[in-house]
């Protein structure tokens, strides 16, 4: 059986951390900004539309 005392991904060859880091962090402000834009669509259509 293979010896699973080490964590895999640790010493695998092609990870990136930096870029999968960068990856998450515009993912994080995706969200964040997509989530306020739709809140103030949203605000805005409960203004002009009622």
């Amino acid at each position: 059986m293979a010896d699973h005392g080490e964590v895999a991904y640790s010493t695998a060859d092609g990870n990136d951390y930096a870029e999968h880091e960068a990856t998450y962090l515009g993912f994080i402000k995706l969200v964040k900004y997509g989530t306020v834009t739709v809140a103030l669509i949203v605000i805005l259509m409960a203004i002009f539309l009622t």
